[in-house]
């Protein structure tokens, strides 16, 4: 029952995140996965799979609100190469090399927004 509880916690504090900045979702989950005990890699795979239809039920909801999402389309056939680069390279990044570069990341995207 505490880890349905738990699940449901970090899911809606990622659909929070993945809705008020439109994206964001994977950077709060990935490390509440990590904490109830999910290995690292599975945890960054178990994010996608969360945030995808996350994304796509945010999506819909600032198309309802009159933001056009049609203007990401020339985006998505290089996100969508991405996302196979990082899937098929994530099995061969070493779980501590996976953090580290998470966790700049992080770091990196907290200094540029308060640099603004």
């Amino acid at each position: 029952m505490a880890k349905a509880k738990s699940g449901f916690l970090a899911g809606t504090a990622a659909g929070t995140f993945n809705g008020l900045f439109g994206s964001g979702g994977g950077t709060v989950l990935v490390p509440l996965l990590k904490k109830s005990g999910v290995p690292v890699k599975n945890a960054h795979a178990m994010s996608v799979a969360v945030i995808l239809p996350v994304s796509i039920f945010s999506a819909l909801l600032y198309s309802s609100e009159g933001f056009s999402v049609l203007a990401a389309l020339p985006y998505l056939p290089g996100g969508l190469i991405g996302a196979l680069c990082g899937a098929k390279l994530l099995p061969h990044i070493p779980q501590k090399a996976l953090q580290q570069v998470f966790g700049l990341l992080i770091l990196f995207s907290a200094v540029r927004l308060w640099m603004r």
